[in-house]
């Protein structure tokens, strides 16, 4: 548990006038909810000072539409991975190290879900409708959809690294990407015990999918039964990542 003290203050996080700035271009009753919003990220972690930024300059229209798209697209995996952990854990079907590693990720992709939607504002994409089949049901199934989950992630986050315009986005993606990198190798690292593989490390570099390759992935899986964001083109291409169904 942290102390209030341990985050930074809202003056901290706005020590270049970033934010103010920004906010000074939202009138009225937009700009007071703006700062209210604004004003939540100081007592949230540290690794989320990078949202402030990105959403000040959401709110004041000065993102880029790639960008946004990149965002929403973002926040639509981020609500596949909470809503599967959330399922796995309301299920019961997990225990031990795997009942903590799915609790602990639950919060950490709820986590991104807050913040990309507060950064987002009216622009976020609602939330899809989730059909995680029997992959929830049980240990074995969970473990090896998780991994596909969290090496998804990584490479999608990757995949649009170079279509990022702004600094304070692509900082703020930059403080998701190796969160769900350890995500990938705890995964495996639990699947592994016992079995010698799969390595939480099989590669020295990180191959990248792009946004269409992700989305029909998704797609594919069943898993959302509602309308996906339309597919756009990533800056990388890689194979398309497989899912367990």
């Amino acid at each position: 548990m942290h102390n209030s003290s341990d985050f930074p203050s809202f003056t901290e996080l706005d020590c270049d006038g970033a934010i103010q700035e920004a906010a000074a271009n939202v009138d009225g009753i937009t700009r007071a909810a703006f700062m209210r919003r604004t004003a939540a990220f100081a007592g949230g972690a540290v690794a989320a000072s990078a949202f402030p930024i990105a959403m000040a300059q959401a709110a004041s229209g000065a993102l880029p539409s790639g960008d946004l798209a990149i965002l929403n697209y973002a926040l639509t995996l981020e609500y596949l991975e909470a809503a599967f952990y959330k399922d796995a854990l309301r299920k019961g079907a997990l225990s031990g190290e795997t009942k903590h590693f799915a609790s602990v990720v639950y919060a950490h992709e709820s986590a991104h879900v807050e913040a990309l939607k507060k950064t987002l504002g009216s622009k976020a994409v609602k939330t899809p409708s989730f059909d995680f089949k029997s992959t929830t049901a049980s240990q074995t199934t969970f473990q090896a959809t998780s991994k596909t989950l969290e090496d998804t992630g990584v490479t999608a986050y990757l995949g649009q690294a170079g279509a990022i315009k702004t600094p304070a986005v692509l900082a703020a993606a930059g403080s998701i990407l190796p969160v769900e990198a350890r995500h990938a190798a705890w995964i495996t690292n639990i699947i592994a015990k016992g079995s010698g593989s799969p390595s939480p490390a099989p590669e020295a570099f990180q191959k990248s999918a792009t946004m269409s390759e992700v989305l029909s992935a998704v797609a594919e899986t069943g898993f959302i039964t509602s309308s996906l964001p339309t597919a756009a083109a990533g800056s990388a291409t890689s194979a398309q990542p497989s899912m367990t169904g």
